[in-house]
């Protein structure tokens, strides 16, 4: 058993929204197929994954180091105990030498959107659907088959208005979601606040709305925005300042005694663990958004999870950012809070397989063995493309 090949590919998903940060109109990503030479259903195992969207395609970084590393070592090495599958652990550790510690950056995209295909094609040739696997591996041995989603939009898009905004929303709440997220930060409070008044107007019993700054506040405008939305019964307000400032986290912690939520542009476990520790995030209520398709991968996420248990925290206060299905699968699996959902954006990427459908908040989980790309149409016709 082994790995044959591995082809990566960068693809864009351009748009024209923006949020308080950033615009996508150049936006790239990652997409890679892991070929081995197991054959199942009379064809050989591909595993496959992609970066989350708002950081760009790591090709070069692929091509240059992590794939040769893979590719150059000894078949053996990268097998389980048994040889009877691939060992993503091995193959982690394969990519991350000669890598000093520290330093996260885009690495971390790179190793993470490998690891997924890794993912992806271990749990095919184990021949169950990757949420069974990791259930009986390291979880409780009972995944969860319904899993809570919420929908991500609320963009800033040129000439875009009030009566829009509460369209879009309108449209996730009647495809069955519950919690619905939109952007602040990219305009003034005052327009801000009455987009949010907007959105809360349309909202029914039992729905809610999270809002997300992208990381654009300094202490004070955080604080400001805070003593506003306190009024509002939100789901959680979101990456206030800088990921890395933990500091103004902690100190925002004091003005806002509601749920928060932030995590999702930290790439590792000891940053994830440097959030717990000095970030003033209360696990009573709040929420961490790693996402492990950004922070090296699955492996290095139970390395997370595993820290956060140590620091009193529950894994069901993770909802990941990225609105994939590795993520999807990870929930399923391991007992996290949910995990968030891009009804209409950045396609054929995100979203679920044809025929799943949110019912009250919630998804179903379909019996796909690996991640389940193939249950969807439009991605594995892409993916196809990559492997043939």
């Amino acid at each position: 058993m082994k790995i044959l090949e591995i082809r990566e590919k960068t693809l864009p998903i351009a748009s024209p929204i923006r949020n308080a940060y950033i615009d996508f109109s150049k936006m790239t990503l990652s997409l890679v197929a892991v070929i081995t030479d197991v054959v199942r259903d009379g064809g050989r195992v591909v595993g496959y994954g992609f970066n989350s969207n708002g950081r760009y395609g790591q090709g070069m970084l692929m091509r240059e180091r992590f794939i040769p590393r893979i590719l150059e070592a000894d078949p053996a090495s990268l097998l389980a105990e048994g040889g009877e599958n691939l060992d993503p652990h091995r193959i982690w550790s394969c990519m991350f030498t000669n890598e000093k510690p520290g330093g996260h950056g885009e690495r971390s995209v790179a190793i993470g959107t490998i690891d997924m295909a890794v993912w992806d094609a271990v749990a095919k040739i184990a021949g169950l659907p990757l949420f069974e696997l990791l259930a009986r591996r390291y979880g409780n041995g009972t995944p969860g088959r319904r899993v809570f989603v919420y929908a991500a939009g609320g963009y800033y898009y040129p000439g875009k208005n009030d009566d829009q905004l509460k369209r879009e929303m309108t449209s996730y709440l009647e495809r069955g979601y519950s919690v619905v997220k939109m952007k602040i930060g990219g305009a003034t409070l005052a327009e801000d606040q009455r987009r949010i008044e907007a959105v809360l107007g349309i909202l029914g019993a039992g729905q809610r709305l999270a809002v997300d700054a992208n990381g654009r506040f300094d202490l004070d405008t955080a604080i400001a925005y805070a003593k506003v939305l306190s009024q509002y019964d939100l789901f959680w307000y979101e990456e206030a300042g800088d990921p890395l400032d933990y500091e103004l986290q902690a100190a925002l912690a004091a003005h806002y005694a509601k749920p928060m939520a932030t995590g999702e542009n930290l790439f590792s476990m000891q940053d994830a663990r440097n959030l717990v520790r000095y970030g003033g995030m209360r696990p009573d209520r709040d929420w961490l958004q790693f996402d492990c398709a950004l922070s090296y991968g699955l492996v290095e996420y139970l390395r997370t999870l595993d820290m956060l248990r140590a620091n009193g925290w529950s894994p069901s206060r993770c909802i990941p950012h990225g609105g994939h299905q590795m993520s999807l699968n990870i929930a399923a699996g391991l007992g996290l809070g949910g995990n968030e959902s891009y009804p209409d954006l950045f396609q054929p990427f995100g979203g679920f397989p044809d025929g799943v459908r949110v019912e009250n908040g919630y998804v179903a989980m379909p019996d796909l063995h690996g991640i389940g790309f193939e249950g969807k149409s439009d991605l594995y016709k892409v993916m196809m493309e990559l492997s043939a």
